[in-house]
């Protein structure tokens, strides 16, 4: 083995080098969502540890450090080749383009450009070199449209969870916070990087880091605590197996699963603090459970009420049994519209991870199948409206941001009965809505693009179901691929148009982009309609969906029940022979009382 040489370095000075490389047969960029919010949410959380109102630059300097792993790369001349980590350094690849977009109309912007590419000859030489990634990385860098139909499966994936940021990173990072954060995360944030100068040591070294032959995962030690602790072998091997039954399940919505409902089902039953949002606090129940649960469990079994060897078999057959079964379930509804708990699947969507721990808390093991069914549907419809509303309105839903309004929630409604649930959860919403409202309408922006995407799928599947016809949700919430539905701009971008009617420009994107403006249509008919003007147009909307068709005269003389619907609901929908700025207004106003509508705290009440 050749010499080998590991070097503590900020994000800073990881990427001042040279650039890095990844062979051909590194495996893709993979991470989800997921563990892209979890990176944002650490992030935050460590920052937000150090950072107060009013905080200088300058004083940056004096911040806590958070450190981030470690790397392995096989140095060729002045290339690195990453051999372990790439999914981090992919990770803060877009999260620095994202950052220096972010900044882009500040004057104290934090200088990260040369974090991001170097300059070659005129041309940008990315810091993460990827050949088949460049076009991506520089239209992301540059704020451009990018069709990832053909591409990689590596460049979906980054050009995915580049769009996710925009409802992932927190709002309280975005005003005076944001260059503190940026100095922070690119100076106090440290890796490892262990460079080895033969691809063989590189692998070998990767190999015996990664070896987890004799490491035992939190669930394991958890189960091997709760069976070690009943006495009676025939229990001790039924509880055993119930355990083995529920993790295979688990496994088959991904390795990950098994430790997130261990931390949602403890945390939502028995997280009693979370930890306080200030320097030196120390973490409570609810992070020592998100982190170690096993060791949580083992040092609170008098709280759980772990006493004798019947008590960690009931804990076994009766606790861990219901919620297990139960989490599958939500897993399950999260992926698939199911009757009456339909606002589980949207939540989904939404990417709202905290859904499962609050719908958990409100959960008893006693409950029977209809109260837990109600149960479900109760709190994932307040989640439903809570969310939508906030979006509405421009407020983020990031785990950071919310996590203990969650929490407090949860400790609200914990084994609450349904109808103590259904007010409380009721209450808490018309309290929201007695600050912010559906009244004015949102507008399109890199910020809400995803969310107004989701809300326009819900509007229309919302009137083709109430109108007799089948809902066809499923199909409107896809975003990319040949079957992918795109939010469509019902003015052409051509002020000109409408200069008669707009004395500036700018006036004229700001209406242009107000939700009442905007349809959702199949990707290759919103290609075809790009630049035709509003007559043109009209007799394509009449052929899609029935929020588009609502714009056409004839639409309303052949659907008894859309008419029927709209008088119903006393819904204001008209036809549009031509679509100005007075049109504009007013179907917005429209979309504000379907939201008003949807959204309404009325599906909380009890039945």
């Amino acid at each position: 083995m050749q010499e080998i040489k590991g070097y503590d370095r900020s994000i800073q000075e990881l990427l001042s080098g040279g650039s890095y490389g990844i062979d051909y047969y590194q495996r893709e960029y993979k991470w989800g969502r997921k563990q892209l919010q979890e990176l944002v949410d650490d992030l935050t959380v460590r920052f937000l540890d150090s950072y107060k109102e009013g905080d200088k630059t300058k004083e940056v300097a004096n911040y806590g450090h958070y450190f981030l792993g470690s790397i392995v790369v096989s140095k060729r001349g002045d290339i690195r080749h990453i051999v372990d980590g790439q999914q981090r350094i992919s990770s803060l690849s877009i999260l620095l383009i994202y950052l220096n977009n972010l900044q882009k109309q500040r004057a104290d912007q934090v200088a990260i450009q040369s974090l991001i590419y170097a300059d070659d000859y005129g041309d940008k030489k990315f810091k993460l070199n990827v050949r088949e990634r460049n076009d991506c990385m520089d239209a992301l860098f540059n704020e451009r449209p990018f069709n990832s139909d053909e591409a990689t499966e590596s460049v979906k994936t980054l050009y995915a969870r580049y769009q996710d940021l925009s409802e992932l990173f927190p709002d309280e990072l975005q005003g005076g916070a944001l260059p503190h954060f940026i100095y922070w995360l690119i100076r106090k944030v440290n890796l490892i990087e262990i460079i080895a100068y033969a691809d063989e040591d590189a692998y070998t070294i990767f190999e015996t880091m990664n070896d987890r032959g004799l490491s035992l995962t939190p669930t394991e030690m958890l189960r091997g605590y709760l069976l070690a602790n009943i006495d009676d072998t025939d229990k001790r091997q039924e509880a055993d197996a119930k355990i083995k039954e529920y993790l295979g399940k688990f496994a088959e919505y991904g390795k990950e699963t098994e430790a997130d409902f261990f931390k949602a089902w403890l945390r939502s039953q028995y997280a009693k603090k979370i930890r306080e949002r200030k320097k030196h606090a120390k973490p409570e129940d609810f992070d020592l459970l998100g982190t170690e649960y096993h060791r949580w469990v083992r040092n609170h079994a008098d709280s759980i009420k772990l006493n004798s060897s019947d008590d960690f078999y009931h804990f076994v057959m009766r606790e861990f049994y219901y919620f297990a079964a139960l989490y599958i379930r939500l897993l399950h509804a999260s992926e698939n519209r199911t009757e009456r708990l339909e606002s589980v699947r949207y939540n989904g969507d939404a990417g709202f991870t905290l859904q499962h721990h609050l719908i958990m808390a409100s959960m008893t093991s006693q409950d029977d199948i209809d109260t837990t069914n109600a149960k479900i549907a109760a709190v994932a419809d307040f989640v439903d409206c809570w969310l939508n509303l906030r979006l509405w309105n421009y407020k983020s839903n990031s785990y950071s941001t919310i996590q203990y309004s969650i929490f407090a929630i949860m400790r609200e409604i914990r084994g609450k009965s349904l109808a103590d649930i259904q007010i409380t959860l009721r209450d808490r919403l018309q309290d929201e809505m007695n600050e912010i409202t559906f009244d004015k309408p949102v507008r399109l922006n890199q910020f809400t693009s995803k969310a107004i995407h989701r809300q326009l799928a819900r509007f229309t599947d919302w009137l083709e179901r109430q109108s007799g016809e089948p809902g066809r949700y499923e199909d409107y919430i896809i975003r990319s691929g040949k079957n992918a539905y795109e939010v469509e701009h019902i003015w052409s971008d051509h002020y000109e148009r409408f200069a008669h009617e707009f004395e500036q420009e700018q006036d004229f994107h700001t209406h242009r982009n107000m939700v009442g403006g905007l349809l959702l249509l199949p990707k290759k008919i919103n290609a075809s309609l790009n630049d035709k003007n509003y007559a043109e147009k009209l007799p394509d909307y009449l052929k899609t969906n029935a929020l588009a068709q609502s714009l056409h005269r004839e639409f309303y003389n052949n659907n008894p029940g859309f008419r029927q619907t709209i008088k119903k609901y006393n819904l204001p929908f008209e036809p549009h022979d031509s679509f100005t700025k007075k049109d504009l207004e007013t179907r917005s106003n429209l979309y504000c009382k379907l939201a008003r509508l949807i959204w309404s705290p009325d599906r909380l009440a009890s039945e």
